[in-house]
């Protein structure tokens, strides 16, 4: 059965999610990634995005161009709709693939998942929440992708607040500070995730 043990990573847009999955991960957790595994399926799927998008949403390479289908996307609800309903299903079974092989190691690990709450598609108890307060978040996105104000506040208004997300949480790792803070945030989930879950006997 998939997601047994299974633990949702989650957070927003900018809040630091992918530096804490690495840091999580160098501590000995085992991650899967969603992100990972929808851009293998987008470019698995070239010629889908060429028919439904359009040949200028190709690369010279052939590859998937996706930050001009990203930024069509979160412009059109429709067209929004449109790729997820393609590609979530897909994402879904291969995450559910990697889940059940994890699942037969008796001990946690985490799914990386952007839109766990948003989808409530996922049968999983327990979920870790990577927390910025929202005027941060903006900021930190605006920075690390160069988008204007108007733009990046779109992006993020496609997710629900972060700080609904925090209230969910079963745990809530803080990234309102700097990477030292940071990695002790980290360290002591991992040390709550060992005092909970005794190592399994090999």
């Amino acid at each position: 059965m998939a997601f047994e043990y299974a633990i949702a990573l989650t957070g927003g847009i900018a809040t630091g999610k992918s530096t804490v999955a690495s840091l999580l991960g160098l501590s000995g957790l085992r991650i899967i990634d969603a992100d990972k595994i929808s851009h293998t399926i987008l470019e698995q799927n070239v010629a889908w995005v060429q028919e439904h998008f359009g040949s200028e949403f190709i690369t010279p390479r052939g590859k998937v161009d996706r930050p001009a289908l990203g930024k069509l996307v979160f412009a059109d609800e429709t067209k929004k709709s449109l790729l997820e309903s393609f590609l979530h299903p897909l994402i879904r079974q291969e995450i559910e693939r990697q889940s059940e092989k994890q699942d037969s190691f008796k001990y946690p690990y985490l799914i990386d998942i952007p839109l766990f709450f948003e989808g409530n598609a996922y049968n999983i108890q327990d979920s870790v929440v990577v927390y910025t307060p929202a005027d941060v978040q903006l900021e930190r996105f605006m920075k690390r992708n160069g988008y204007s104000e108007e733009e990046s506040l779109r992006r993020i208004a496609s997710q629900m607040p972060i700080d609904e997300k925090k209230a969910k949480a079963t745990w809530v790792i803080d990234n309102s500070q700097n990477l030292k803070h940071l990695q002790k945030e980290c360290y002591a989930f991992v040390d709550a995730i060992k005092a909970k879950y005794p190592a399994p006997k090999k």
